[in-house]
């Protein structure tokens, strides 16, 4: 799988951007025609803890899926991302196999 990682107003370590392209690769064994991921990381400018948003747009033949979640990490909200998408995956595979 394609992915592409933006990292807004700041700039991402290396361990974040493998820990994230782990993540999504996982993904692939719920659905193979996964095309291509872009994730948006991006940094609030709040006085809340949870100030850290991670976008993931998953484009699938002819459909994609977006998911936008915000915690305490960015890995935390990539946890929550995923398995989200994950959800969403497995619903529209089981919805294409009954038509």
């Amino acid at each position: 799988m394609n992915t592409q990682i933006q990292s807004i107003h700041f700039k991402a370590d290396k361990k974040l951007i493998d820990f994230i392209e782990r993540k999504l690769s996982k993904l692939e064994t719920f659905h193979d025609g996964i095309i291509d991921a872009q994730v948006f990381l991006k940094l609030e400018n709040t006085n809340v803890k949870e100030n850290k948003t991670v976008e993931i747009k998953i484009n699938i033949r002819q459909t994609s899926f977006i998911q936008t979640e915000t915690s305490i990490s960015y890995e935390a909200a990539t946890d929550l991302a995923v398995d989200s998408l994950k959800t969403q995956i497995k619903r529209h595979k089981g919805k294409v196999e009954t038509h």
